[in-house]
């Protein structure tokens, strides 16, 4: 019987599934934590060796009689991480990851360079379909040559989490349309690095030759014979393309067709669908990403979900089953206390600068179940600003996937059905993006319909599921208006 590997490189640990197709199974799963380097500039690195060494703790773990029957890996990697090569193979510097905000001034140089002095981040939308955003992989070249000369100078290959990781499988350097859509330099329209884009990040420099080939969704690449030898796996095994995180959990949701709208409730909370063709947000909120199984993955991404709760859980000094009944004894709107979730900037709305506050104190509303139920509704409310998005960018769902480790909150399942007025199921894998991987490269390896192989292997969790309760729609509508007013208040640059 084939097992299929699903590996995934996020911010706080690197995973590894192993799915027995023919049983329809999860054999194994095995995960190493990952350390985070953190700098009030806004910097948030890791060192690239690191998610080797967690790759190498998990492989030791998997069984062997699991691993003589493995039949491919994909990859996972979380997006527009920069990890800078030489000609050897060798990284340059740490890794700068999607949630670094430290190159704000990088991201105005490229996008003045290239949309000129007015509507300059409109231009970059109608020609490459985003706009150049902190975080994206394109400020972090710049910031490169301006604060490391000598590492930019040996400069060979740009490459992202995900590419990396598969580089050390396979000796090959390669990478996908949906993670490169990340980048802010891929023309998600055209589908293809931008010529002009690249100019923009440095004049000076032709960048397209440091660029990894793409490949089609659905390509294979062999596993090295020494890294197979390394991890005593058998020869012959194939490794898809892989995917950014948001890409992968779209296999590991459902999300390869129109339709459905998964959730992720994760350090980061993200917003995502399919789509046929480029879906274009005219405010730019909307990520127009392609996806990892052709087509496109339009998407939201807040830098502060799961943050916002576990900070106010640990401050409050609570257990997450002594919050679940915060929960339980509190009410929708948090008697009054309204939250702005920013712990670290935020990326959607694009406030790298902005920081967490709490509005509405009173001397009868300060108590732990409103401070913890203002925290989560703060997180849900941003993550609902993404309907809008969609919305303007013609989508409509009938429904939410609901994935990440905050799907696990019955009451913040209960929370999202309300916000968004749109029932919740929950797949019954919710390893997601370690899981999407392993569906991946199964597809990759097999040729089969993608959404027929995915209706066959995705469950969904009904005693997991919810419907809105409509008196608690009515109130969140209210409460929702109440939110954007407040940010409009706070943050007047955001409409």
């Amino acid at each position: 019987m084939s097992v299929y590997l699903g590996i995934d490189a996020g911010t706080q640990s690197l995973k590894l599934l192993a799915y027995d197709a023919e049983r329809k199974e999860i054999l194994h799963v095995s995960a190493a934590p990952l350390e985070l380097i953190s700098r009030d500039d806004g910097s948030r690195e890791q060192i690239a060796q690191w998610w080797l060494d967690a790759l190498h703790q998990c492989m030791e773990q998997l069984p062997t009689q699991i691993k003589s029957r493995v039949r491919g890996i994909g990859v996972s990697g979380q997006q527009h991480g920069f990890v800078p090569l030489n000609k050897a193979g060798e990284v340059l510097a740490p890794v700068k990851l999607w949630c670094d905000t430290s190159t704000i001034a990088e991201c105005e140089e490229i996008t003045a360079r290239f949309g000129g002095n007015e509507n300059a981040q409109a231009r970059c939308i109608d020609a490459v379909g985003n706009p150049i955003m902190p975080g994206y992989t394109a400020s972090k070249v710049l910031w490169l040559k301006k604060n490391n000369p000598e590492a930019y100078a040996a400069l060979a290959h740009i490459l992202l989490p995900h590419d990396y990781l598969n580089f050390h499988l396979t000796g090959k350097i390669f990478t996908e349309f949906g993670d490169a859509s990340g980048t802010g330099y891929l023309n998600i329209l055209r589908r293809e690095y931008d010529r002009e884009m690249l100019a923009a990040i440095d004049p000076e420099r032709d960048l397209l030759p440091l660029l990894p080939p793409l490949l089609e969704a659905n390509a294979t690449v062999p596993l090295s014979p020494q890294v197979a030898e390394q991890f005593g796996l058998p020869s012959g095994i194939k490794v898809s393309t892989g995917g950014g995180d948001n890409m992968m959990a779209a296999f590991g949701t459902g999300s390869v067709s129109p339709g459905v709208l998964t959730l992720s409730l994760g350090t980061s909370g993200t917003l995502f669908a399919h789509s046929g063709s480029p879906a274009i947000d005219p405010d730019g909120d909307l990520a127009a990403f392609c996806s990892s199984s052709g087509g496109w993955l339009p998407l939201l991404c807040t830098m502060n979900c799961t943050v916002a709760t576990e900070r106010t859980r640990k401050a409050l000094g609570k257990s997450i089953e002594e919050c679940e009944q915060l929960l339980a004894e509190s009410k929708p709107g948090a008697g009054g206390l309204q939250a702005l979730p920013f712990y670290n900037g935020e990326r959607i709305p694009n406030l790298p600068h902005a920081r967490a506050s709490l509005h509405g104190i009173s001397d009868t509303n300060m108590i732990a179940e409103n401070l913890y139920r203002a925290a989560m509704e703060g997180a849900t409310f941003t993550l609902r600003r993404g309907l809008d998005a969609f919305a303007r960018a013609g989508q409509q769902f009938t429904a939410i996937r609901l994935t990440g480790g905050g799907a696990k909150s019955p009451h913040w399942r209960q929370m999202v059905a309300d916000i968004f007025n749109l029932p919740v199921e929950v797949p019954a894998q919710q390893e997601g993006a370690a899981f999407g991987a392993a569906m991946q490269v199964l597809w990759a390896s097999g040729g089969d319909d993608l959404a027929t192989l995915i209706d066959e292997h995705l469950a969904v969790d009904e005693a997991m599921g919810c419907t809105p309760i409509a008196e608690n729609v009515t109130a969140y509508q209210a409460l929702y208006q109440n939110f954007l007013d407040l940010l409009s208040q706070q943050y007047p640059q955001i409409q």
